[in-house]
């Protein structure tokens, strides 16, 4: 009898339409599908956000049971914290910069974490969205430099009708919040349309970037980074694929949005 394959989905919850994307993708892929719900309290460096960080747990089982997920794992903080960490990893060529520089900490707490779920789920695949392209990159080059024996699969991020990228983030917006956040995403797409007819200095880029999405008086940029799309490093001239990432808060909530260039 051959062994089933098994896939893995670790999230935080608060579960939407592209998180059942890549459970989706994990059940064409493998046999098994398992599936975690786990708000990570080390990855916050604001107690004030994790307090806030939705939390819908009875929801997210209906919506699990309608995915015909094989197994939920829904551990508490003093299951998979049973005592302090004294054990940190720490990818810092990739987590230093962008999303790092914000959040301090932030990296290292997801990247601990992800391979504690990795090494109990023992999965052959595990997916997680591209939407997180910093944290993506960071966990394949975690899992290649540990040996980790899970493959990483990027799943495309999924929109909302109007273009805004799928978060749990997106219910803690406010209605006029949310009619303009997708000013992001619109803002994006015009600059991807700028480099396609010759734009390549990357300061033009994030000039014309900051003037849009500065039009919209609810909008606060926090960065707006145009980088190597393998190693993030920084760009003068698009020469090479290239990620584009914003973060841009709209009231508490930051949220986050990227394209290959």
């Amino acid at each position: 009898m051959s062994r089933k394959s098994s896939g893995f989905v670790p999230t935080m919850g608060a579960l939407h339409e592209g998180h059942l994307t890549l459970m989706r993708q994990a059940r064409s892929e493998n046999d098994i599908v398992i599936v975690s719900i786990f708000v990570n309290p080390t990855q916050f460096n604001d107690a004030v956000d994790l307090e806030k960080y939705p939390r819908t747990f009875e929801r997210d089982c209906e919506l699990l049971k309608n995915a015909q997920i094989d197994a939920l794992f829904a551990p508490d903080a003093d299951e998979i914290y049973p005592t302090p960490m004294d054990t940190i990893i720490d990818v810092p060529l990739l987590s230093k910069g962008l999303i790092g520089k914000l959040r301090p900490g932030h990296f290292q707490g997801m990247a601990s974490v992800v391979t504690k779920l990795l090494n109990i789920a023992q999965a052959d695949r595990a997916y997680f969205g591209e939407k997180d392209y910093q944290q993506l990159a960071i966990i394949k080059r975690m899992v290649f430099d540990l040996n980790i024996p899970s493959e990483i699969i990027g799943v495309p991020i999924v929109r909302e009708a109007d273009g805004l990228a799928m978060s749990s983030r997106n219910m803690r917006l406010s209605s006029k919040e949310r009619a303009a956040a997708p000013i992001i995403y619109k803002t994006m797409e015009r600059a991807l349309n700028k480099h396609t007819l010759g734009e390549t200095s990357v300061n033009a880029l994030i000039e014309f970037i900051t003037d849009e999405i500065s039009a919209e008086p609810l909008a606060t940029i926090k960065s707006i980074d145009i980088v190597d799309a393998e190693n993030l490093q920084p760009m003068t001239i698009i020469n090479r694929p290239a990620a584009l990432l914003l973060n841009v808060q709209f009231g508490d909530v930051i949220l986050i949005d990227q394209s290959i260039i």
